[in-house]
């Protein structure tokens, strides 16, 4: 497919990639339909950061709320959206040999005001995410209402940046270790599918 070779072509020279109609517009609707369910429900929970004894909640860096989707449990929306990322892992692992090996993800809703602060989605003492990917699932989005994805084009995190307006159906990806990033803060409530290609832990 056209989409996903322009992904592997744009990883391969920038290391970041930004598409438009990644899913189709009823893909794209059934999904935030559910992540706003989820989130009325209470089912998405106050996300944290750091990990194992480290791991706290802290609203001053993080805002969003999470519920990470569990492959066995999918709904039909969410399998069809995993079933587009497959094929993107496939096309990735042949034109540019990554060794992406499964996507773990979640749905992710940031309240108005909510933002997340500057960080790199590699973990300290893991390796094992490779590529970073967001699913906007906002309908009628507009530049007033905020929210952008900044990410910074430097390694050293240095403020030189592009801002991604989280337009619905909009796939960003970038390769985890080397972009720092922030979520921007929103004027109304923010919708995406978030996650990781991740290669095979080495022992």
């Amino acid at each position: 497919m056209l989409i996903l070779d322009s992904i592997a072509e744009a990883l391969a020279t920038q290391g970041w990639s930004v598409v438009k109609s990644f899913v189709p517009p009823d893909l794209l609707r059934e999904l935030g339909d559910e992540a706003l369910a989820l989130l009325r429900t209470g089912t998405l929970r106050q996300a944290g950061i750091g990990t194992g004894q480290r791991a706290r909640v802290d609203p001053e860096v993080r805002g969003d709320r999470t519920l990470w989707l569990d492959p066995s449990t999918a709904t039909r929306a969410q399998r069809d959206c995993l079933d587009a990322l497959e094929a993107l892992q496939h096309t990735l692992n042949r034109e540019l040999q990554l060794g992406l090996f499964d996507f773990e993800g979640h749905f992710a809703a940031y309240p108005t005001g909510s933002f997340y602060r500057r960080h790199r989605d590699q973990q300290v003492g893991a390796s094992a995410r490779v590529l970073s990917c967001v699913l906007y699932l906002n309908h009628a989005w507009r530049a007033e209402d905020g929210g952008q994805l900044r990410l910074y084009l430097e390694p050293s995190g240095a403020e030189i940046y592009r801002d991604v307006l989280p337009e619905g159906g909009t796939l960003v990806c970038f390769l985890s270790e080397r972009f720092w990033h922030e979520v921007l803060p929103a004027t109304r409530l923010r919708l995406s599918l978030t996650g990781w290609f991740r290669q095979r832990a080495v022992v």
